[in-house]
């Protein structure tokens, strides 16, 4: 899997179906040479750079070569400032002024297996034996500094990981004020760039545009990675689409402040950039100290988006996840944030779960308002005691009465926030992150606890082990409703990050158990580094169903169904008042972690029976929705009707959704739906109506007939319909 041709100095790694390729060139430097099908390993690859006729205003970096500018030279991990004008990989001022730097190639070893970050989440490897590592020491003697850039490659995915980390062994502080996780050089820019955007309530929409000159990024300055951009791009063919053509898709293992930049030059190369993002950030490295970047995750395909999107769910599935939850099936859970908000007692949690527990429901989650003399959103935040107004026996007699009714429960936190109003703050005014003497904005009422102080995780996680003993608490929804304002450093931001990771790692050891769900105000912070501590996320506050099918599309094409929290919720839906029956509710819902957020006492006999067979169907199905491969027929970015498929790894079983935003009159009839990864010899039974090949059914499709739509006095709109077609293997 790695090659080294060591007259050439040239590095060759190999995953599944792709080759990565580098090269030491003259100046000591290293070059990038070729990314994207694999190809074969040959005993040299210097042919695949030409080398530059020299030009008019060329500026030479070797004197002994006028030609050789890093002007015109592909790279690996660009320094700043020495012939090169494109943006660099890294960038360090010293002490004398200079941010000029010189990483010459010194030394490389392979590793078997994959070594964890310190301090840091990353994909891992389970056993030696699955993959190799490789790393590369560059040293710049002038400043004497190791630079380490390792790339990890597993033997049966099409997936190679990168990260860089830096030593200061000499005497005078550096200070880093670039660092990215890694740099890539494409030989022209004829491709699209695909990122995953939006807002609040909207998040993770595709967005697709043509690379041009100049530079094109997106990133976050918010203090997490937040809803209005994901840390996650990929550049692609322009004949790419769901099933075929070239994708080149990067996912960034962090959850703080980002950047991915495009950058093309006057001679058309594309440069991706993609790490920490330099806006408000700067580490001063003390002699003896290094400093690490996060983990990016390259996923190469050419056949398609989908393909791309199977190799990144089961990555982050089967070795970004960790614990007991890696492989285990996820709960049904009822929340009663929309039933109640914060207008609740023990009688009214236990009747809601007491019925809940009759239609098969597993879990009961105590939303916010629970805790301190939290009666709306003023107050209380870092006061985690319970409110005994409500509880009167605490969460200890909460859980004995829902264990009796067999449901087990689960909790809301908000850990990382502090209200103004609140026995915390009037006791520990100093642990809110700010700058002294300065205005402080509020979000939702509530300012940010300072995390890079290890006495606030202390209090933290003695707080938080104290509710979950006494509760009995499977459960965890872990919310975060604010970004950073006044900052007071410019290293805060990742020190916080690394204060949250280092709080998380602590807890979930501590209850290996407990089921954690990471909540940003929905999705504001849904990202491959919060999977590693939570396995699964809040998709979005929006909870409408029309409004979902863009929002879990977006987010299926890097993260699993399994990491998708989505709910059926009430009508008219709390935030687009919009009415979508009972049946389409459930129909996407099933689409992800699947679970009700609404007041089920309010539901009739026949509505109540009608959520005990939407429950039994999920729950015969729980395994193939969370554990099989996903895959997307037609988008709602481009049409009126969406369509997406589970398939089992066996292929003996598969689910599509099918879904019709606004009714068609007289539209056309006989549509059809093709298939996709189905085994084209077996005979399938659909709906149990009847038998088709999955040749035909990939080939050919479902067909369907044109339903008649006219108005005939009905009680429900013909908008937004939702159909389910279950495919069994015919024994």
């Amino acid at each position: 899997m790695i090659y080294i041709n060591e007259k050439n100095k040239e590095f060759h790694i190999q995953s599944k179906n792709a080759s990565y390729i580098f090269n030491v060139m003259k100046n000591g430097q290293l070059g990038h040479l070729y990314y994207g099908e694999k190809i074969k390993h040959r005993e040299s690859f210097s042919h695949f750079f030409k080398k530059p006729d020299k030009g008019i205003g060329i500026i030479a970096h070797l004197k002994e070569d006028s030609a050789f500018s890093l002007e015109y030279y592909k790279q690996e991990y660009p320094s700043y400032g020495t012939s090169d004008f494109r943006k660099p990989a890294i960038k360090i001022l010293q002490e004398n002024g200079s941010r000029i730097t010189d990483f010459k190639f010194d030394s490389y070893k392979i590793i078997k297996g994959k070594k964890s970050l310190n301090g840091l989440p990353s994909t891992y490897m389970e056993e030696e034996n699955e993959g190799y590592s490789l790393e590369i020491k560059l040293v710049d003697s002038l400043i004497n500094c190791n630079l380490f850039l390792t790339y990890a490659c597993f033997n049966n995915r099409e997936v190679i990981t990168r990260n860089a980390r830096i030593e200061n062994k000499g005497q005078e502080k550096l200070i880093i004020e670039n660092f990215m996780s890694a740099s890539i050089d494409f030989p022209d820019s004829d491709y699209n760039l695909l990122q995953l955007s939006g807002a609040w309530a909207r998040e993770r929409n595709i967005k697709i545009r043509s690379l041009e000159k100049g530079i094109q990024y997106i990133d976050s300055t918010r203090g997490a990675s937040s809803a209005q951009q994901n840390p996650f791009v990929a550049i692609t063919s322009k004949n790419t689409n769901e099933h075929n053509g070239e994708v080149f898709a990067f996912s960034l293992v962090y959850s703080g402040n980002f950047i991915a930049q495009v950058e093309v030059d006057h001679f058309d190369v594309s440069r991706l950039t993609m790490g920490i993002n330099h806006f408000d950030f700067a580490w001063d490295l003390e002699p003896n100290t290094e400093f690490q970047s996060p983990e990016l995750v390259m996923v190469y395909s050419n056949q398609g988006l989908n393909s791309m999107t199977n190799t990144f769910h089961d990555l982050f599935r089967e070795r970004l996840v960790r614990g007991l939850w890696k492989y285990k099936e996820r709960p049904i859970l009822i929340n009663n944030w929309e039933a109640t908000y914060f207008d609740f007692d023990e009688d009214k949690l236990v009747e809601i779960a007491s019925e809940s527990a009759k239609l098969g429901f597993e879990l009961f989650v105590l939303d916010d308002g629970w805790f301190g003399k939290r009666n709306d959103d003023t107050s209380s935040l870092g006061d985690w005691f319970v409110n005994k107004e409500k509880l009167p026996k605490g969460l200890e007699g909460l859980s004995d009465k829902l264990k009796n009714e067999n449901i087990k429960l689960g909790l809301w936190f908000e850990p990382e926030m502090i209200s103004e109003n609140s026995k915390l703050f009037k006791e520990k005014p100093h642990w809110v992150l700010g700058v002294n003497n300065r205005n402080l904005s509020l979000g939702r009422n509530q300012y940010i606890l300072d995390l890079t102080k290890v006495e606030v995780r202390d209090y933290l996680f003695e707080q938080i082990s104290k509710n979950l003993l006494a509760g009995n608490i499977s459960y965890v929804k872990w919310d975060m409703n604010r970004n950073m304002t006044e900052i007071p450093y410019k290293d805060t931001p990742h020190k916080y990050i690394l204060g949250l990771y280092d709080l998380l790692e602590r807890l979930t050891k501590a209850f290996p158990n407990v089921l954690f769900e990471s909540c940003a105000s929905g999705g504001g912070r849904f990202d491959p580094a919060m999977l590693y501590y939570m396995p699964q996320t809040w998709t979005s506050d929006n909870t409408d169903a029309i409004e979902r099918l863009k929002i879990q599309y977006g987010t299926s094409l890097v993260y699993p169904l399994i990491s998708m929290g989505a709910h059926v919720s009430a009508i008219p839906n709390h935030q687009t008042a919009r009415i979508c029956s009972l049946d389409t509710r459930n129909k996407v819902a099933f689409f992800g972690n699947f679970g009700y957020e609404l007041d089920i006492r309010n539901y009739t006999i026949e509505e109540k029976n009608q959520v005990r067979e939407y429950i039994n169907f999920y729950k015969q199905n729980r395994n193939l929705f969370q554990f099989g491969n996903f895959i997307r027929l037609k988008s709602p970015f481009e049409g009126n009707n969406v369509a997406w498929l589970c398939v089992s790894k066996n292929k003996e079983e598969a689910i599509l959704g099918y879904y019709e935003i606004l009714a068609e009159v007289n539209s056309s009839y006989n549509k059809r739906i093709k298939l996709k990864n189905l085994d084209e010899n077996t005979l399938y039974s659909i709906n149990n109506s009847y038998e088709a090949y999955g040749d035909e059914l990939m080939n050919v499709g479902i067909v369907f007939e044109q339903e008649k739509r006219y108005y005939s006095h009905h009680d429900d709109t013909l908008d937004f319909r939702g159909k389910i077609f279950k495919l069994v293997k015919v024994k």
